[in-house]
């Protein structure tokens, strides 16, 4: 009932929600099939897919802030990496004594550097309530206290993008360091198992993607909550009508810093799943070409839908599958005319589309 009533007038998220139960339904049962069979999944794909899924669950995180708050944060790349890191901390503790050097506290990179202790900020990190805790924790306080003074400073419009950039910048060039703890350019990699269970299984392989599509599908009736709820609808005149909103009473502030947390927030997650599935966080996940890829996803499939983030992460990182495998250095040059075609004649994105056939 209550997923019923979340998704009541919206038609495209009624679409997705049953094209993703579908999706966490088949693929299981097309990688049980034989290798010879012609539907057969193997597990590189299930991986993909799982990693394709993590992506979108960014998307949607995005396109809340940008779409429905009028936020274009360049920064949230950032959001997704803290998740990410916070999961890699907690697998490098996982392996133990089966490291290269074999010291069952210091992870390799820190024996390498000489390092004779755990720093404080690992404490805790082997206890998997404690950093599936962080993950959601780094990225929300971050996203907290660079809001907070953000928004009331009334930085808006480009300014403020120019700031998240610059945030997630600082954060790359910072993580690149021997000194912070963190791998360096390196970053950390070599994972084992999690919860006890092989990260080269295909059994845990796709307990990932299931996981991964789950949180999808959770973070996205989240976000169509915030925005169906009176938050939501304060948000949609701040995005709007900003001054208008201010003047009749409103902590415009409380508003941007509410949603603009919890967006961080479903980033951390989606960093968090995606590291498991592709076996290594470094530095280069934060840098700021990453949170404009994610704008062109959201901007191809159609802001301010949330299912239309989806369909431009799932689409866009298909294209780039295919072209980089296929034509590689063709690639850069297919998504800037593929973002011209759209802007110039689908404003709207793909989603726009469907919904003026379904004439929402």
């Amino acid at each position: 009932m209550f997923l019923l009533r979340i998704l009541k007038d919206d038609r495209g998220g009624q679409v997705f929600m049953l094209a993703l139960i579908a999706t966490l339904v088949l693929v299981p049962i097309m990688a049980a099939l034989p290798a010879d069979n012609a539907l057969h999944l193997s597990p590189y794909t299930v991986t993909l897919l799982g990693k394709y899924l993590t992506y979108a669950l960014l998307a949607v995180a995005v396109d809340l802030v940008w779409g429905y708050l009028g936020i274009l944060s360049l920064g949230h790349a950032a959001f997704f990496a803290l998740g990410g890191y916070a999961m890699g901390m907690y697998l490098m503790r996982q392996i133990g004594d089966r490291g290269v050097y074999g010291n069952p506290e210091l992870p390799d990179f820190m024996v390498f550097l000489n390092w004779h202790e755990l720093p404080w900020f690992w404490h805790g990190m082997d206890q998997f309530w404690f950093a599936m805790l962080m993950v959601m924790v780094a990225p929300g306080l971050l996203a907290f206290v660079f809001g907070w003074f953000a928004f009331r400073s009334r930085v808006t419009g480009v300014y403020l993008s120019i700031i998240t950039q610059a945030l997630t910048y600082a954060l790359m060039l910072a993580f690149f360091r021997n000194e912070m703890g963190f791998g360096g350019n390196n970053g950390l990699t070599d994972f084992k198992d999690i919860l006890g269970f092989s990260l080269q299984s295909d059994t845990t392989r796709m307990a990932l993607f299931v996981i991964s599509g789950v949180a999808l599908g959770v973070g996205y009736m989240a976000c169509r909550a915030i925005v169906k709820s009176r938050l939501g609808r304060v948000a949609l005149a701040v995005r709007d009508t900003e001054d208008r909103v201010r003047f009749v009473g409103y902590k415009v502030e409380n508003v941007k810093l509410a949603i603009f947390t919890f967006s961080a927030v479903l980033a951390g997650i989606a960093g968090a799943l995606y590291v498991p599935q592709v076996g290594i966080i470094n530095p280069s996940e934060f840098q700021p070409l990453n949170s404009i890829e994610v704008v062109v996803w959201v901007a191809m499939g159609g802001r301010a839908t949330l299912y239309g983030a989806v369909i431009g992460a799932l689409g866009v990182n298909y294209a780039k599958t295919w072209f980089t495998g296929a034509l590689p250095d063709a690639w850069l040059f297919a998504l800037g005319a593929l973002f011209v075609l759209v802007t110039l004649f689908l404003p709207r994105g793909v989603a726009g589309l469907f919904r003026r056939k379904g004439g929402e």
